[in-house]
């Protein structure tokens, strides 16, 4: 009988072939068709009383496999959930503005590493460094490709073999399994861990310079939070003693923030530039967290030590290609142009108050004739404010069976991310995107009338 199976020469002669071929290319639908070949002997060879498939059925399971094959796994999604900084959805989405640069730098050649005034080779550390200068008054900064990138390079470039001071209570892990003594030790670093988990005191730090620390760090506990019998010292009090010592402060301050959260009623997460006003010699910070840009680490601090990161051999390893710098500097320009709030996602996200939530839950509960409206509690995410969040209205769905109906969501084109509690279907309007909201609409429709 499997004498009788078409030869990939046969298969190759049809209409069907040629338009898979212009569709998926030769090399890619001859490995397909092959494929398939081999399923359907291994599948005869298991009941050899099978029928064989006719031509037109072994085409068609090989464009199965092709678009298989071919699909793309990344795609947008609708985030339903009330969590801004979503970490397993992508974090921030990115301004209009920021997306337009980064495909202008894409779409053909730049000046990244290229002089237009003298011609000849240019550098690619200087886009985004003047505008982080102007907005936090640093001397000098990189950016590289993320923030756990930045504390490395950092460290390395200016901590190699030398002794390090920092709080046990900072010794932190985040997302992903990145924990802070794992870096130090990777870095040629000596850790020296001062204090206790729940109290540090300024004394800790003298003793620690007097004993040859050669820097000071401080990692900002971003994603949680130590309280009851807890002691700390000022950071600026810190820098002030590290000072004193001749020794230089880097503040590792996670998430980063270019303006003060309690403005949206959320508790205050220190800001670049208070590290800067208290002193801190180099800030690493996130471009994609409470920033709203890309992926991005960003260092900033005296001109002295970003030299000397700038020119250790790790920068070259972690540094940021075009569309990153090109997404960096047009979000930064937000800030500059005090535009970030109407300008930036998440920002605009946090702003909002509950009374537009409620009244954007409403317009979606008349346009789906059925639901309720109820307050609820949004959240940052995305290892930034842990255990904060913020009032919202939320569109409740009563159905059938809430597990059953959130797979149907995400199988939904696009899909959509939502939440349960007590068998609801729980929206939350806060991180919908306005443009996403026909979308999201016509999904639920089509779902809630099977």
């Amino acid at each position: 009988m499997l004498r009788n199976l078409p030869s990939v020469e046969q298969l190759l002669k049809t209409e069907t072939t040629a338009r898979l071929i212009a569709q998926f290319g030769r090399p890619l639908t001859l490995d397909a068709l092959r494929n398939t070949l081999d399923e359907i002997r291994a599948r005869f060879k298991l009941n050899l009383e099978a029928e064989l498939p006719s031509i037109d059925l072994i085409l068609t399971q090989t464009e199965s496999t092709l678009s298989a094959w071919t699909a793309s796994t990344l795609f947008p999604v609708i985030n339903a959930t009330g969590v801004i900084l979503h970490t397993n959805l992508g974090r921030a989405p990115m301004s209009a503005a920021t997306i337009r640069a980064m495909d202008v730098v894409s779409r053909g050649y730049s000046n990244l590493e290229f002089d237009l005034e003298t011609g000849k080779r240019g550098s690619r550390l200087i886009h985004a460094e003047k505008l982080l200068q102007k907005l936090t008054g640093a001397e000098a900064a990189l950016v590289v490709n993320n923030c756990a990138s930045a504390v490395l390079l950092t460290l390395s470039a200016l901590a190699n073999k030398k002794r390090v001071a920092i709080a046990r209570s900072q010794l932190v892990e985040i997302g992903g399994g990145f924990r802070v003594p794992d870096v130090m030790k990777q870095s040629g670093a000596k850790l020296v861990e001062i204090g206790t988990t729940n109290k540090v005191r300024l004394s800790d730090y003298e003793t620690a310079l007097e004993e040859s620390a050669a820097l000071v760090m401080r990692a900002h506990r971003s994603n949680f939070k130590i309280v009851g019998f807890t002691e700390e010292p000022e950071f600026k009090d810190i820098v002030e003693s590290a000072h004193k010592a001749g020794v230089p402060v880097v503040d590792d301050l996670g998430s980063g923030a270019l303006y003060d959260t309690a403005k949206y009623g959320f508790t205050h997460e220190p800001t670049v530039q208070e590290s800067m006003h208290a002193g801190a010699d180099v800030i690493l910070f996130s471009g994609d967290k409470l920033v709203g840009g890309p992926q991005a680490g960003i260092i900033i601090g005296k001109k002295a030590l970003l030299d000397k990161i700038k020119k250790h051999p790790l920068a070259r390893a972690v540094r940021a290609d075009k569309a990153c710098l090109a997404g960096v500097s047009a979000t930064l320009t937000h800030y500059l142009k005090d535009e970030a709030e109407r300008e930036i996602p998440i920002v605009r996200m946090m702003s909002l108050t509950p009374e537009q939530l409620k009244g954007r839950a409403e317009a979606w509960q008349a346009e789906l004739g059925q639901g309720t409206v109820a307050k609820g509690e949004s959240t940052v995410g995305g290892g930034s404010l842990p255990d904060e969040s913020t009032p919202t209205f939320l569109l409740e769905l009563q159905v059938k069976s809430a597990e059953k109906f959130l797979r149907a969501l995400r199988k939904n084109n696009p899909p959509i991310i939502a939440r349960t509690e007590n068998n609801k279907i729980l929206l939350d309007p806060r991180t919908v995107l306005p443009e996403q909201e026909g979308a999201l609409l016509v999904g639920l429709k089509n779902l809630l009338k099977t």
